[in-house]
């Protein structure tokens, strides 16, 4: 039996003498879509910055597919996950310089470029021929479906998603949702406020403000 994608066990994080969530709890199973809810400030985002190692949390521990996140793991493990902001910074270069970037950096260097397969994305969001098109000439929605098309090529078997669908209309944010739903083997655990997207979701993860929640 494989470990859980995600393991988060009786985690608590905040910043100076705030905490922001206590005791919380999560098993995310491989493939498994999961939608995180709960109202502004209840941490969130938050919990994806701990499991990205961005933000080393108070208390608990945080496990990527059966291996404990660390100050020491911390590097490797990045390498299973993928992940969109809600507002992406593209940069200032074009589309295509933008979708190659991630395959220059260092830790990538030894991954095989999948930029051919950006047509097919590109058609499937909605996007005529854009490669070229300058990143400053992108809409809000437009980055946010880029940004998520440059995390599918990096071809992690982990997806990270802030609110993804809060610049999007409704039309781009069901091509979004087709397309998420086809990837069978991907683990995808999403904030979104956003109903439909979260009836997508195998299941619902609802946090509270400084208290825990176990799913």
């Amino acid at each position: 039996m494989h470990p859980p994608a995600i393991e988060v066990n009786d985690l608590s994080a905040g910043f100076a003498n705030q905490t922001i969530f206590d005791g919380l709890s999560l098993k995310v199973q491989p493939g498994e879509k999961i939608a995180i809810t709960g109202p502004s400030g209840c941490g969130k985002s938050t919990l994806l910055q701990c499991i990205l190692g961005f933000l080393e949390p108070l208390g608990g521990s945080i496990s990527i597919s059966g291996n404990r996140l660390s100050n020491e793991s911390v590097w490797k493990l990045r390498q299973s996950l993928a992940y969109v902001s809600q507002e992406p910074d593209l940069g200032d270069g074009s589309v295509r310089e933008f979708l190659e970037q991630p395959f220059t950096y260092r830790a990538n260097r030894s991954m095989k470029s999948n930029l051919s397969k950006a047509p097919e994305f590109l058609e499937r969001l909605g996007f005529d021929d854009c490669m070229d098109r300058s990143v400053g000439t992108l809409s809000g929605g437009e980055k946010q479906r880029i940004a998520l098309i440059a995390a599918l090529l990096l071809d992690r078997p982990i997806l990270l998603l802030d609110e993804p669908s809060s610049a999007l209309d409704e039309s781009s944010r069901d091509r979004v949702m087709e397309l998420l739903a086809s990837k069978h083997n991907l683990t995808i655990l999403s904030v979104s406020h956003d109903r439909e997207w979260t009836q997508m979701a195998d299941r619902t993860f609802s946090m509270q403000p400084a208290t825990g929640a176990t799913i």
